[in-house]
C-alpha cells in the first residue's frame, strides 16, 4: 500500500504554494492586455481615417504600430506566460516556487521593461527590426530578467517531489531556452548612443537573422508556451486526462525541431539564397503534421465529455481557441508556398492569418486559463459572474470573425489587383486604386477589434469583481504517494 509523504514547514505547518506572484502577472496580463487592445484599435481607425493621428507624431501609425505588437504579445501575453508557468511547475512538481524573491524580481523587472517600451517607442526610440524594437539598454534588461524567469522556472523543476515532468513543462521550458536563443543571438546590435544601436549584421544576413528570429517569436513565444498551457488547463477544466500522453511527447519533439528551419518562408523573392527560400517552405510544410497531431490531441482530450461545452464557457474559450489553432498552422504552411505566396505577400492576407493566431488561438487559449487560474488564486472556484464569461466569448469570436474575414478578402483582392495587367503590359490599378478599394474592409476590421476590445474590458470588470469577493489565503501543497517500504 502506498504511503503519504507530508514534509512540513516551520512550526509542523504544511507548505504552501508561492501564489503571490501568479496573482501579480496574471492580473498584470488583464490590464496590459486592456491597453494593448485599445491601441489595437486606435491605429486600425487611423487606417480608416489617417486624420486621427492628430497631427501628433507620438501617434502616429508608424509610432502606435509597434507600441500595439509589443503591448499584446510581451505585455499581455508575456504575462499571462508567466503567470501559467509559475502556476503550473508548482501544481505538477507539487513544491513551492524555487527562489520566490527571484520570481518577484522577474515580475518587476517585467513590468519595467512594459513601461519603457511604452514610453520609447512612441517617442521613435527603436532599432526598426520587427517584434525586437526595443534599443540596446532594455534589451540587456530583458535578457537578465528572462534569466531570472528561467532560474525560477528550472528550479522549481529541480526540486519537485514528482519524478515524472509533466509534459506541460516540457513546452515551457523550450520556450524559454528557445526565446532565450532567439533575443540574444537577434538582438546583437553595436552601440552608438543611450539611444540608438545598429545591427551587427548586414543586408540579406540581418533579414534571415530577423526572421529566423520573428517566426520563431511566434513559434516559441506564440505557440509553444501556450501549448503548455493548453496541456494543463483543458485537461484541468475538462476534468479528464489528455486524450493521448504518448501524441503529445511527439507532439512536443516533432514541433521543436520542425519550427526553428521555418522562418525563411518570410522572405519569398528576395535576395535570399532560392534554396534557403525552399528550406522555409518545406520544413512550414511538414510543421502542419505536429501542430494538427497537438491540436487533435487537444480536443480529443473531450471525448466523452462533449457535453460539458453546452454549460461551461470556459471550455468554449479552450476549445474554440484550438479550433482556431488548427485553421492557422494550416493557413501559413499553405502561405508558405511559393506560388501561394506570390498573391498573398505584403498583402492584408497577411495580417489576417497573424491575427487569426493571434486572437483566435493565443487571446481565447490565454483568457481561458486566465478564467480557470484567477478564482483559485481567490479562493473560489469560479469568476465573480459565469454569464459574463459566456458573453464574452461570443463578443469575442464575432470580433475575430469579422477581423479576419475583412482582412482575407481585403487581401486576395489586394493580391489580384497588384498583379493585374493590361494587354500592353501596363499595370490595371494603381496602388492607390487598391488602397481606396480596401476601405470597407478596414472599417469592418475595426468593428471586429471593437468588438473583442470590449469583450476584454468585460473580462476586466468580472476579474476585478471576482478579486473584491474573494481572499488570497494560501494553498497548501498536498502530500505525495509513494510506496511503503516493503
Amino acid at each position: 500500500m502506498p504511503s503519504t509523504a507530508s514534509p512540513t514547514g516551520r512550526g509542523g505547518t504544511a507548505p504552501m504554494y508561492e501564489d503571490g506572484v501568479v496573482r501579480a502577472f496574471a492580473l498584470a496580463s488583464v490590464l496590459w492586455g486592456v491597453v494593448g487592445m485599445l491601441v489595437g484599435v486606435i491605429i486600425a481607425a487611423q487606417l480608416a481615417w489617417p486624420e486621427l493621428n492628430l497631427g501628433i507624431p507620438w501617434l502616429s501609425y508608424g509610432r502606435l504600430r509597434p507600441l500595439h505588437t509589443n503591448a499584446v504579445i510581451f505585455a499581455f501575453g508575456g504575462c499571462v506566460l508567466m503567470a501559467t508557468a509559475f502556476h503550473v511547475v508548482q501544481r505538477t512538481s507539487q513544491v513551492r516556487l524555487f527562489a520566490p524573491k527571484l520570481a518577484w524580481f522577474t515580475f518587476w523587472g517585467w513590468q519595467t521593461v512594459i513601461v519603457l517600451a511604452a514610453i520609447t517607442l512612441p517617442l521613435g526610440i527603436t532599432s526598426g527590426k520587427e517584434y525586437a524594437e526595443l534599443e540596446w539598454p532594455i534589451d540587456l534588461l530583458i535578457a537578465v530578467v528572462w534569466v531570472s524567469y528561467a532560474i525560477v522556472f528550472f528550479g522549481t523543476i529541480g526540486v519537485r517531489r514528482v519524478r515524472h515532468i509533466y509534459v506541460a513543462n516540457w513546452f515551457f521550458g523550450a520556450f524559454i531556452i528557445a526565446v532565450a536563443l532567439l533575443h540574444i543571438v537577434n538582438s546583437a546590435e553595436i552601440p552608438v548612443s543611450l539611444t540608438k544601436s545598429y545591427s551587427a549584421y548586414a543586408g540579406v544576413q540581418d533579414a534571415m537573422v530577423q526572421w529566423w528570429y520573428g517566426h520563431n517569436a511566434v513559434g516559441f513565444f506564440l505557440t509553444a508556451g501556450f501549448l503548455g498551457m493548453m496541456y494543463y488547463y483543458i485537461p484541468k477544466q475538462a476534468n479528464r486526462p489528455v486524450y493521448s500522453y504518448r501524441l503529445s511527447i511527439v507532439h512536443f519533439w516533432a514541433l521543436i525541431f520542425t519550427y526553428m528551419w521555418a522562418g525563411p518562408h518570410h522572405l519569398h523573392y528576395t535576395a535570399l539564397p532560392d534554396w534557403a527560400q525552399s528550406v522555409g517552405m518545406l520544413f512550414s510544410l511538414v510543421l502542419l503534421a505536429p501542430s494538427w497531431g497537438g491540436m487533435i490531441n487537444g480536443v480529443m482530450t473531450l471525448s466523452g465529455a462533449w457535453h460539458k461545452l453546452r454549460d461551461d464557457p470556459i471550455l468554449k474559450f479552450l476549445i474554440v481557441a484550438l479550433s482556431f489553432y488548427g485553421m492557422s498552422t494550416f493557413e501559413g504552411p499553405m502561405m508558405s508556398i511559393k506560388t501561394v505566396n506570390a498573391l498573398s505577400h505584403y498583402t492584408d492576407w497577411t495580417i489576417g492569418h497573424v491575427h487569426s493566431g493571434a486572437l483566435g488561438w493565443v487571446g481565447l487559449i490565454s483568457m481561458g486559463s486566465l478564467y480557470h487560474l484567477i478564482p483559485r488564486m481567490y479562493g473560489r472556484t469560479e469568476m465573480y459572474s459565469k454569464r459574463a464569461i459566456e458573453l464574452h466569448f461570443w463578443i469575442a469570436t464575432l470580433g475575430i470573425v469579422l477581423y479576419i474575414a475583412a482582412m482575407w478578402i481585403a487581401g486576395v483582392m489586394q493580391g489580384l489587383m497588384w498583379r493585374a495587367v493590361n494587354p500592353d503590359g501596363t499595370l490595371t490599378w494603381t496602388f492607390a486604386e487598391s488602397v481606396k478599394a480596401t476601405y470597407p474592409f478596414y472599417v469592418v476590421r475595426l468593428l471586429g477589434g471593437l468588438l473583442y476590445l470590449g469583450g476584454m474590458c468585460l473580462m476586466a470588470w468580472n476579474v476585478v469583481l471576482t478579486t473584491r469577493v474573494g481572499h488570497t489565503r494560501a494553498q497548501p501543497i498536498p502530500p505525495v504517494a509513494v510506496p511503503a517500504a516493503a
